[in-house]
């Protein structure tokens, strides 16, 4: 799906990732489910691309749905995989901190977890390397995409922003909508390890001044950062 012009996402509104398309090639990020692989190959068809246009994977964090085919990628394509240090063990499945439960609405849930079992959830390829970044480096891949630390949703959450699309993705460092209850627009992400850093992490966001705010779990906001931020913290009241 063609968000704007060099600018695509795959997936839908329970989980999306993304690709940044130029001249020299394709920026992916993040990897969404291991059943999207199918799309990620045929909206880079729809682009005249293939899978060896792809230089780099950029996960905004190691949770399983957002490792999702990275791993296939690396390993069958040669595709570097980049992932905040922080995150690196949690990218290669290693253990994550508990969190409460969100509050849930059986139909939404239902609908996430239903999806993520036809996309391959329940049968995730960790990653088994990475290229740890640390935040603060502009990558050199397609788009020269700049890596913004966003811990609170994980230690090593990260923001990717692309200033050649106007977008910055962020992951799961808000939602646009909540996978276990089906609220629709900005607000804070389920399943946050640390709610209250993740919320003061927005502020790293602003600076961008992106149009264009694009989460893992909900439609695409191009209404501005700024709005996306107030809004989130409204919804966090």
């Amino acid at each position: 799906m063609e968000l704007a012009p060099s600018l695509h996402r795959i997936g839908n509104d329970i989980v999306a990732a993304y690709l940044v398309v130029t001249p020299e090639g394709v920026t992916v990020i993040d990897a969404g489910l291991p059943g999207l692989w199918s799309e990620l190959v045929t909206e880079l068809a729809s682009v005249g691309r293939t899978l060896d246009d792809v230089k780099g994977v950029v996960l905004t964090h190691g949770d399983s749905d957002h490792v999702g085919f990275a791993e296939r990628l690396r390993r069958d394509h040669g595709v570097p995989v980049y992932v905040h240090a922080a995150d690196a063990s949690r990218a290669k499945g290693g253990p994550k901190p508990k969190n409460g439960m969100p509050p849930m609405k059986l139909g939404p849930l239902l609908g996430f977890a239903g999806y993520s079992l036809r996309k391959g959830g329940a049968k995730t390829a960790w990653l088994t390397e990475v290229v740890e970044v640390h935040g603060g480096e502009t990558l050199d891949l397609p788009g020269s995409p700049r890596i913004i630390p966003m811990p609170g949703h994980s230690e090593g959450s990260i923001a990717v922003f692309v200033p050649g699309v106007d977008a910055v993705f962020v992951g799961d460092a808000l939602t646009t909508r909540h996978v276990t209850t089906g609220h629709v627009g900005p607000a804070p992400a389920p399943f946050t390890d640390e709610p209250e850093q993740a919320l003061a992490s927005l502020d790293a966001l602003l600076d961008t001044g992106a149009t264009w705010v694009l989460p893992g779990h909900g439609a695409p906001w191009d209404g501005g950062v700024a709005a996306a931020v107030t809004a989130v913290r409204a919804a966090a009241r």
